[in-house]
């Protein structure tokens, strides 16, 4: 016994009866007095926190991230200053519309999350599996997730109000084909790549700026499920994406990523034929080709799923020196609403928790608020300028310094001399997918959308093809063909 720990309440006080309650006799009443149930009881409904209104459902792994290739001429980042350089990371990935106990195989974009430990602070790239989004103003989220949600008279999910959200905003055609083809099911987290998804900014040791777009290529090899294998697997096993990172981690089958990054210079994007800040679209390889940067390999489980997986907090504006953001109205939103998320949900202080934790120098004046720990401040003080502590801004850190191309203030139209929403997406059908993924595609989207019912159903399917047809004639008679519509002349020529 000499080996053992004493049983102890939350205080450390050591205690026997942990499994019976104490009461006035055998069978009476149980006492108010007994700390421990209270103490045990009273914890226990506490356990949660608020879950996340999307990526509620993840899985997550501790890593490392290597620079293989040298791309100090783009950013000053003290990551990336040599190669060789590496440093410790966590992945989180998730479904984006499903609660915590969903199923991680549903329909749905992956969210692709990542914290690098650097010795400049924190970087947070959070990101999904797909290069685009539904939606390029960050002021549309709350509606657009409430379509991915419940009804809230039936508490039931809607394909209705998915297709009649997407049919009235062409912008998420793109996405929408992505989500349809067998890449919105891929065979958990180790066959799939990740993506920045927006336009981000590498600033130089010149202070010459850079845009530049982040792209982590699987290593495992593209591998996705069918429609109907992605069904089935949800019932089998709701938790396939997590059970499969886990036993390949566990037993020393460590899945790596390439990270890749694609740069724009300030004159080019000036001159390119889209909006290079628009999350709906991307950026041509053949004009913008891939460069190689580092790989991030992900080899442990954590100890705890709750500590460090769902208490994990990301946010788009953890930057750091030489990485920054753009124009991207999405990520603008993204700057505030992310930070802002994992204040409510998990606390002011969630920065000092293990996983968020900066293992480096943290040097602020930040104090107070619920759980504060004082182990980086002791008694240093909370106030700038002060005559006592050794805490001083570096001016070498400046931000960039800029001119804006207006200073007109307005409410702009976010489509306004941008609202080319179909060529991209065509070009998807026919260029990136081969004719057996376009089958996929086509019958994907079929089925999901034979599960719209209602008054405005043939209203809603109507507005929906014809952006079918626009991104393509072929995909738009499939579909409509599938769906038992028959096309006239006049949609023909509206389409063309």
């Amino acid at each position: 016994m000499e080996n053992k720990k004493k049983l102890t309440n939350s205080v450390g006080s050591p205690y026997y009866e942990h499994q019976d309650s104490q009461t006035v006799g055998p069978r009476g009443p149980v006492l108010l007095q007994d700390f421990v149930l209270q103490e045990n009881l009273a914890h226990f409904v506490r356990e949660r926190i608020p879950e996340r209104i999307v990526h509620a459902k993840g899985s997550g792994a501790y890593g490392t991230f290597t620079v293989t290739h040298d791309i100090s001429q783009y950013t000053r980042a003290k990551l990336f200053s040599k190669v060789g350089n590496s440093c410790k990371m966590f992945a989180r990935f998730s479904t984006v519309g499903g609660e915590m106990g969903s199923a991680d195989t549903e329909r749905d974009p992956r969210g692709f999350a990542l914290k690098f430990y650097t010795e400049d602070g924190n970087w947070d790239l959070v990101g999904n599996n797909t290069p685009v989004f539904f939606i390029k103003d960050a002021k549309k989220f709350p509606d657009f997730i409430h379509t991915q949600k419940r009804v809230p008279k039936t508490n039931l999910k809607s394909k209705t109000m998915m297709w009649d959200f997407w049919s009235l905003n062409p912008e998420s055609l793109h996405q929408v084909l992505i989500l349809m083809s067998d890449r919105g099911t891929p065979h958990g987290y180790r066959h799939m790549h990740g993506f920045g998804s927006h336009t981000f900014s590498m600033i130089n040791d010149k202070n010459e700026r850079t845009w530049v777009k982040f792209h982590f290529k699987t290593q495992q090899g593209i591998k996705n499920f069918s429609d109907d294998e992605a069904t089935k697997m949800k019932g089998e096993n709701p938790d396939f994406s997590q059970e499969d990172l886990v036993n390949a981690i566990e037993k020393g089958d460590f899945p790596k990523w390439t990270l890749y990054i694609q740069t724009m210079t300030e004159q080019q994007a000036k001159e390119w034929r889209w909006n290079p800040f628009d999350v709906t679209k991307v950026w041509f390889q053949d004009e913008f080709p891939l460069q190689e940067v580092g790989v991030m390999e992900l080899n442990e489980v954590p100890r705890n799923y709750f500590v460090h997986v769902e208490q994990s907090a990301f946010a788009p504006s953890h930057l750091v020196d030489g990485i920054s953001f753009s124009p991207d109205k999405m990520l603008q939103g993204r700057l505030f609403s992310y930070a802002d998320a994992h204040r409510y949900r998990v606390g002011v202080n969630s920065h000092q928790l293990e996983v968020n934790k900066c293992p480096f120098a943290v040097n602020n004046f930040q104090r107070g608020g619920f759980m504060a720990d004082d182990s980086d401040y002791g008694d240093k003080p909370n106030y700038y300028p002060n005559s006592f502590s050794d805490v001083e801004p570096t001016e070498s850190y400046k931000n960039l310094e800029y001119d804006l191309d207006h200073s007109h203030v307005a409410n702009y139209d976010r489509n306004q001399n941008d609202d080319d929403h179909y060529t991209q997406p065509g070009l998807f059908y026919t260029k990136a997918l081969n004719q057996e993924d376009r089958t996929a595609l086509v019958n994907n989207i079929v089925g999901h959308m034979s599960g719209i019912d209602g008054p405005k159903r043939d209203e809603i399917i109507n507005r929906q093809l014809c952006h079918f047809f626009r991104a393509n004639i072929e995909l738009g008679m499939r579909v409509a063909q599938g769906l038992g519509v028959n096309i006239d002349a006049n949609a023909m020529n509206h389409a063309k």
